[in-house]
């Protein structure tokens, strides 16, 4: 049998964290995401803007997307989508019209974040928690735009 236990919001954003990780290191903003159904992660991705030239290429728009195709589902009800930075205005409503159960993310964006915009643009059933390993994910975001800059 599973230990579930073993399965922690924790565990699942240093999934996440490894997923910004692959993006900061092919100069990708570092965002990293999961998804979640069932104490398993049914997917990952991490920021793909520059690589695809995709302005949409958000690391929660591809995890969701590779979600709904490994279920075979649009609605992602009984999943959790745990993502490194607070999702954008755009990725909260793909998270409206994918009905994710819950969003876990581990820093806010003060600038970006869709909470500095609306904080109704999510599904109205939708549970949120913030601050899961704020720090390292604040730290991986702080330092690839401090490299950037310097």
């Amino acid at each position: 049998m599973l230990n579930t236990d073993f399965y922690t919001d924790d565990y699942f954003m240093k999934e996440a964290l490894k997923e910004a990780q692959k993006a900061y290191d092919k100069d990708e903003v570092p965002v990293g995401a999961v998804v979640v159904c069932n104490k398993q992660i049914i997917s990952r991705a991490h920021n793909l803007t520059e690589t695809l030239n995709d302005a949409t290429a958000h690391a929660e728009m591809q995890a969701i997307t590779a979600a709904s195709n490994f279920l075979g589902a649009k609605y992602l009800k009984d999943c959790t989508l745990y993502v490194t930075v607070e999702p954008c205005v755009m990725c909260a409503s793909a998270t409206y019209w994918a009905q994710i159960g819950k969003i876990i993310y581990g820093t806010n964006d003060d600038k970006r974040g869709y909470s500095v915009f609306n904080k109704n643009i999510l599904h109205p059933k939708t549970k949120i928690k913030s601050g899961i390993l704020k720090e390292n994910c604040s730290d991986l975001i702080t330092s690839f735009f401090y490299n950037i800059r310097k």
